[in-house]
């Protein structure tokens, strides 16, 4: 069957399909700020409706904080199925994040937070970290996604990296969707911002947030 071969050759190169899946996620990210990806895909956004976006993607975030958590407290406990349930449900929530996230830039624009310097250093040292850690924990996620959902239990524990990686996984994912949040509401609901509707050259701005 298709569907068997599929997964036969997902875990045989678990390594070129987390190269492949992560290629093709990076570029959806940077064709849409540079540019690329023309403005015609996304609908055109009012500012209430980027307000009410990023709304949803912080909200996203929360709940997917308590949902890794959830997911590494049960494989603490030994409790297998209820960890693969929620790391599954943990990366759609990614996707849904990503979803939104490229729709609000793509078909809105950016805000670049206004605030005293006591309180943009460490917001921007905080949306930095958020940024990196969401960029190189890409790939180490999928990695661990594609072991675990590709493997038997028995292999997952015998054959492969999949603990290590996955605790790796976790801690990267868990801390960037934190900072994430915290910066939002800087950003949002303790301090100001100013409203930037072209989405080119974002990648570049320092003090650009949800």
């Amino acid at each position: 069957m298709a569907t068997a071969s599929a997964s036969n050759q997902l875990k045989e190169h678990p390594a070129a399909a987390t190269a492949i899946l992560s290629v093709i996620g990076y570029a959806l990210v940077i064709g849409t700020f540079a540019g690329v990806v023309p403005r015609s895909v996304f609908p055109e956004l009012t500012l209430q409706q980027v307000n009410r976006i990023s709304d949803a993607i912080a909200l996203v975030n929360t709940i997917n904080v308590f949902v890794i958590a959830a997911g590494w407290r049960w494989i603490r406990r030994n409790e297998v199925r209820k960890h693969a349930t929620a790391m599954v449900m943990a990366f759609t929530l990614i996707i849904i994040f990503l979803i939104l996230y490229l729709t609000k830039i793509g078909g809105g624009g950016t805000k670049e937070f206004v605030g005293p310097a006591f309180a943009y250093y460490p917001y921007l040292a905080m949306l930095a970290i958020h940024i990196t850690l969401s960029i190189v924990s890409v790939p180490v996620v999928l990695y661990a996604l594609i072991l675990g959902l590709t493997h038997t239990e028995h292999e997952i524990r015998t054959e492969t990296p999949h603990r290590k990686i996955g605790r790796i996984a976790a801690s990267a994912w868990l801390l960037s969707l934190s900072l994430g949040v915290v910066t939002y509401f800087l950003l949002n609901h303790i301090y100001g911002w100013e409203y930037t509707v072209a989405a080119a050259g974002v990648l570049v701005a320092p003090v650009v947030g949800l």
